[in-house]
């Protein structure tokens, strides 16, 4: 469970600047937690410890897991039509809200979170938001399709407080945060007032103690009345992140209201890696709140993130990739994704991975680099006459390879009659791509 990957890499002085744009993208689509530079005589050393991809979930599922585990959550439903909606509102009774469900925070500023005084505002509420794309701060320009909606009882809150678990991965163990400051983003919190943040190390072999969770309960200044139904979640919580390998489970409020403790709101992620242990949470992914790319590579079982930028690169290794990225950003140029195939790709994963970036309409140009070792350059070659053959090609193509069978990839490509460019040096060919893609940009 919570399984890490380092990633070490050594950059030359002269591209420090231009890699750190690259990272920050980068960070931006895995989950970062620790992260230490330094720089020795002419080599700039960086340590990555980052957790392996997780799975989202909506809130509304994350609050069916809660309430499996005996956490406390308001009364509610999901809907997917006003009708329901409706319904829903009616049988709960008096006020409620309606939730647009996407994978992705800032709902409330953005219009995507509303209160209905009766069933039919309720329908009215949810009419308006099923079917839109929901755009906040979290999801890009292009939004979410909002799918569903949660009703559920209107709540006032007294206090809203923060509590949440997760892999503490300087230490190697889960970890427990709480605060009394719940409601806002944690990192704010913790940028601004460092000291309402409380945590508790937890050792697996014992579990999360009784005395941990009232530290923390009392840490919040929690009245006497919600300190056993605080430390009750807590357990809840930590059974539920032990139990289904997740990788963050979030209360954010966790609030008190009339004598009760809810999870207002929740986020529930889990390691791709226990995926294959859980069945029933592997049928809880929502293809449609991912990038369609991204999810025909992971059925590929191929590595790929979706950047800003407009050259699409492919290499088959984690290293070569950021290399690859890091001189597109020295030449002045922005990649268009991380894409990596693997040193032991097939055929046809290496097609079906050109294929990907090359339905990405934001490339206007291409640049494959391999070092040929397990994956001969051969076998790149057919896999790239393949791609362009069923894909087409409208965008400059660039190809640099070295390693196993060089030769005979060479041929297959000079053969092939395709539009594509080859170039031996890798400099070179960087070049060549940036200057590429300008041309077509004009």
């Amino acid at each position: 469970m919570g399984l890490l990957r380092a990633l070490y890499y050594r950059l030359s002085t002269a591209s420090i600047a231009c890699y750190s744009a690259t990272l920050k993208g980068l960070l931006a689509n895995f989950g970062i937690h620790f992260c230490k530079a330094t720089l020795t005589d002419s080599y700039f050393s960086l340590y990555l410890i980052v957790s392996e991809d997780s799975m989202k979930i909506h809130e509304y599922q994350a609050k069916e897991l809660l309430a499996q585990y005996g956490a406390p959550v308001p009364k509610g439903e999901v809907a997917r039509t006003p009708e329901e909606a409706s319904k829903i509102a009616e049988q709960i009774g008096g006020r409620v809200v309606i939730k647009g469900q996407i994978h992705g925070g800032g709902r409330g500023k953005a219009g995507g979170i509303r209160t209905a005084e009766t069933p039919g505002q309720a329908e009215e509420i949810a009419r308006s938001l099923l079917g839109i794309r929901l755009v906040t701060h979290q999801t890009g320009s292009e939004g979410l399709p909002v799918n569903a909606v949660l009703v559920e009882e209107a709540v006032e809150a007294e206090r809203e407080l923060y509590l949440s678990a997760l892999i503490d991965t300087s230490e190697n163990v889960p970890l427990m945060i709480a605060s009394e400051a719940g409601g806002m983003e944690i990192e704010e919190v913790a940028a601004k007032s460092p000291e309402r943040i409380l945590k508790q190390h937890i050792d697996p072999a014992t579990g999360l103690l009784p005395y941990q969770s009232r530290n923390l309960a009392y840490g919040m200044n929690l009245a006497p009345e919600y300190v056993r139904p605080a430390t009750e979640t807590m357990a809840s919580v930590y059974k539920l992140f032990m139990e289904k390998d997740c990788s963050l489970v979030e209360i954010n409020p966790l609030v008190t209201t009339n004598g009760r403790l809810l999870a207002l709101d929740a986020k529930v992620n889990f390691d791709d890696n226990g995926l294959s242990r859980h069945p029933e949470v592997a049928q809880l992914r929502d293809t449609s709140q991912e990038d369609p790319l991204e999810v025909e590579a992971a059925k590929l079982g191929v590595n790929y993130v979706k950047l800003d930028g407009n050259i699409g690169c492919m290499v088959n290794g984690a290293g070569l990739a950021m290399a690859t990225m890091d001189l597109v950003k020295q030449m002045g140029g922005e990649p268009a994704n991380f894409l990596d195939a693997g040193g032991g790709a097939s055929e046809d994963q290496v097609t079906g991975a050109l294929k990907i970036l090359l339905s990405d309409p934001k490339v206007k140009a291409a640049w494959v680099n391999i070092f040929g070792g397990i994956l001969r350059c051969d076998l790149v070659a057919r896999a790239i006459i393949r791609a362009v053959k069923e894909k087409g090609l409208k965008v400059p193509f660039i190809v640099r390879m070295n390693g196993t069978n060089l030769e005979e990839g060479i041929q297959l490509l000079k053969e092939s009659g395709l539009d594509i460019v080859f170039e031996s040096n890798l400099t070179e060919a960087a070049k060549k791509a940036v200057s590429s893609q300008q041309s077509v940009l004009g």
